[in-house]
């Protein structure tokens, strides 16, 4: 939406071009080159490890939580890989993008999102939660029902549209859902999607997010599905349902009544 009001920059922006560089730690030519879309891919280079349990001291997102400045902590972490060159979780990367919103915008996301996301699809309960900045936290704190949720998908289904009013262009939807790099065998990541193909040839692909403790918003384009599976399996172990198994037992039961 910002992008198309050319309120927000193109994806191909540095990133360090919305910061103070005299303000940041450790910066090489890789971290001048990581742009606003290695962040969307999560393909921004960072040293960062995320694979751990949160309950990890060591973990750097549990690391970042803790700090003050979340976005400072971010910015300032070290570079191991070229951006663009492999997929790489961070939700610090995810982070950067609030202030860069904002930075760009002049608006706070969530305002942002109330006037063009949320009241054009009848959303009127939400709770963005807040890092000790006061930014919002674009890393995990937007909590909605699974109902407005899946509007919100629906939106995507539908190429960008509610009741005849183009949400989102047709032209973001394609380019988000679109696999920009291999996260592994059969699973693809695109701008903020996680893509699972559940062909023989990998060449369908179900679009979704990957929720904490088993929460599945999925989108089957080929089979005008739209679910959103709840779940808070956080202590330890694994989600009771895996999103390949909701993906499967989705088109199964489409298929049964065919």
């Amino acid at each position: 939406m910002a992008t198309t009001r050319k309120e927000f920059p193109d994806l191909s922006a540095t990133v360090l071009s919305f910061f103070d560089t005299t303000k940041i730690k450790n910066i090489d030519d890789r971290k001048r080159r990581m742009t606003v879309r290695h962040l969307l891919t999560m393909t921004a280079g960072f040293d960062w490890d995320e694979g751990s349990h949160y309950s990890d001291p060591k973990n750097d997102c549990t690391v970042m939580e803790a700090s003050f400045d979340w976005v400072q902590f971010v910015i300032d972490k070290p570079m191991a890989f070229e951006p663009g060159q492999s997929f790489k979780y961070n939700s610090g990367a995810s982070q950067l993008l609030s202030y860069i919103f904002r930075k760009a915008t002049g608006k706070d996301i969530e305002e942002y999102a109330a006037q063009y996301l949320f009241s054009p699809l009848g959303i009127k309960q939400y709770f963005w939660k807040r890092t000790p900045t006061g930014l919002a936290d674009t890393e995990g704190g937007l909590y909605l029902s699974a109902t407005d949720l899946a509007k919100i998908y629906y939106v995507f289904l539908k190429d960008g549209n509610w009741n005849g009013k183009q949400i989102v262009t047709s032209e973001w939807v394609k380019a988000s859902v679109s696999p920009s790099i291999t996260v592994r065998q059969g699973v693809k990541y695109g701008y903020k999607w996680w893509l699972y193909a559940y062909d023989k040839d990998n060449s369908k692909y179900a679009w979704t997010g990957s929720g904490f403790g088993g929460q599945w918003p999925i989108i089957i384009p080929e089979y005008d599905i739209v679910a959103v599976f709840t779940g808070w399996n956080i202590i330890g172990g694994s989600p009771s349902l895996r999103i390949m198994e909701a993906i499967r037992q989705l088109i199964n039961a489409v298929s049964d009544k065919k």
